[in-house]
C-alpha cells in the first residue's frame, strides 16, 4: 500500500487518480487478452497458417501491456501538459492521417493505414480522434474565458470579442481539415464520431441550441449524401433494412454465436463461428465473447464501459474548469460511442461499421491510441487543490 503521507510523484498520482475508473479500464484490458487467447488462434490459422496460431495473440500481449503502460504514463501529467501533448499528437496525427491519401496501402477500397519497417501498419487517425477532442476543448474553453472577460471588462471589448469569435472558429477549422482528410480516405465512421463528439463539446460549451441544430441537421444531411454517394454505405444500410438485398454472412453468423451460448456460455476455446468468421478477433469479438462466455460475461463488459462514462461524467459534475469538463466529456463520449458502435453493430441493432471494441478487439493502432485517451481522461480529472489536499 502507498502512504498518504507519500509525497513522491507516484505517491501524489495514487491518492488522486480516480482508482475505480482506473480499475474498470484494466479490468477491460484483462478482458481483451481472455478474447485474444479464445478468438485469434482460430483466425491466425486460418488467415496465416497452423504453424502461427499464437502470433496475433503475442502481438496483442505486448500491445496490451504497452497500452496500459502509456495510460498510466500519461495519467501522471498535469492538464497543462495534456494540452501541449494532445496539441502536438493532432498535428502529427493529422500530417499523418493526410500523408495516408499519398503513401498510404489500400485495404477494402479504403486508405487509411501507413507501413512502417519493422514496426508494421499504423492507422493515424485513430490517434488523431483522442487528441483532436482534447484540443477543441481547449480552444472552446478559451473562446468561453473571452466572452466572460468581454462582459466583466467591456473596455477591452473589441480585442476580447476577436478572441471570443476566434477561438471557436479555430476549433471549426481543425474540424473542417479533419473531415476533408476522412472523408477522402474514405472512413465514414470515423468522420461521424468525430463530428458527434465535437457536437457534444460545443453543447457542453453552452453554444446556442440553434447552432446545434444547424450542426446536427448538416450531419443527417451528410449521413443522407453518403447514402447516395458511397456505394459501401449504401449496401451496409440496405443489408440492414433488408437482409435478402445482399451478403449479410458476418452478422448471421454472430447472431448465431449469442445464439449458440446462450446464459453462460460453451465454454472456454469451444465456440465455433470464430473459425469462420473473418473479424472475429477484431470487429467481431463480441460475438466470440457471447458464444463462449454467455450473456452474462457481456453484461459484465457492457457494464464495465457505461461505468467508464457515467462515472466519469458525475465527476465532472464538482469541476470548475472549463477545459477539464469539455475535454473529458469528449473523451468520455469517444469511448462510450465507439463501444456502442460495436457492439450494437454485432447485435445487428445498427449497420455493420468495422470499429473495434475498445481494449477488447485486436489492433495495435487502436489499443494505443485508446490508453492514450483514457490516460489523458485520468490526468484530467484527478483531484487538484483541495480536493487533492483531502485525499492526501
Amino acid at each position: 500500500m502507498v502512504s498518504r503521507a507519500d509525497n513522491s510523484v507516484l505517491g501524489r498520482w495514487w491518492w488522486t487518480v480516480d482508482r475505480w475508473t482506473l480499475a474498470a479500464l484494466l479490468a477491460l484490458i484483462g478482458f481483451g487478452y481472455v478474447m485474444m487467447l479464445a478468438a485469434s488462434p482460430a483466425v491466425a490459422e486460418r488467415v496465416i497458417g497452423e504453424a502461427s496460431r499464437t502470433l496475433l495473440f503475442l502481438k496483442q500481449v505486448v500491445f496490451l501491456g504497452l497500452a496500459a503502460a502509456l495510460m498510466v504514463s500519461v495519467s501522471l501529467l498535469s492538464p497543462r501538459d495534456i494540452r501541449r501533448l494532445a496539441l502536438l499528437g493532432c498535428l502529427g496525427a493529422l500530417v499523418l492521417t493526410a500523408a495516408t491519401l499519398v503513401i498510404g496501402f489500400e485495404t477494402k477500397g479504403a486508405r487509411r493505414w501507413l507501413a512502417f519497417p519493422l514496426l508494421g501498419t499504423m492507422q493515424p487517425s485513430e490517434f488523431l480522434k483522442p487528441c483532436l477532442a482534447v484540443v477543441s476543448a481547449w480552444f472552446l474553453a478559451e473562446g468561453n474565458w473571452a466572452a466572460a472577460q468581454r462582459a466583466a471588462e467591456p473596455q477591452r471589448g473589441l480585442g476580447l470579442l476577436h478572441g471570443r469569435v476566434l477561438w471557436p472558429l479555430a476549433a471549426l477549422g481543425l474540424l473542417g481539415v479533419t473531415a476533408v482528410i476522412l472523408k477522402s480516405q474514405p472512413d465514414f465512421g470515423m468522420l461521424m464520431v468525430v463530428v458527434s463528439v465535437f457536437l457534444a463539446q460545443a453543447f457542453v460549451a453552452g453554444l446556442n441550441l440553434v447552432f446545434v441544430a444547424v450542426l446536427g441537421a448538416g450531419g443527417i444531411g451528410l449521413a443522407i449524401a453518403a447514402y447516395f454517394i458511397l456505394p459501401h454505405v449504401r449496401s451496409r444500410v440496405d443489408r440492414f433494412l433488408d437482409p435478402s438485398s445482399g451478403d449479410t454472412f458476418q452478422i448471421t453468423k454472430a447472431m448465431e454465436a449469442f445464439g449458440n451460448g446462450g446464459l453462460f456460455g460453451r465454454g472456454p476455446g469451444e465456440g465455433r463461428v470464430k473459425n469462420l468468421l473473418p473479424d472475429a478477433h477484431a470487429d467481431f469479438v463480441f460475438a466470440v465473447a457471447g458464444e463462449e462466455f454467455g450473456l452474462v460475461v457481456c453484461a459484465v463488459i457492457l457494464l464495465l464501459f457505461a461505468f467508464v462514462v457515467v462515472r466519469g461524467l458525475i465527476r465532472l459534475l464538482a469541476e470548475a474548469d472549463l477545459f477539464v469538463v469539455l475535454a473529458a466529456t469528449g473523451l468520455l463520449a469517444q469511448f462510450g460511442l465507439q463501444a456502442f458502435v460495436n457492439m450494437a453493430s454485432t447485435l445487428h441493432l445498427i449497420p455493420t461499421k468495422g470499429m473495434t471494441l475498445p481494449f477488447v478487439s485486436y489492433g495495435g493502432s487502436s489499443v494505443l491510441a485508446i490508453a492514450l485517451g483514457m490516460g489523458m481522461l485520468l490526468a484530467l480529472t484527478k483531484k487538484r487543490g483541495s480536493r487533492a489536499e483531502e485525499a492526501l
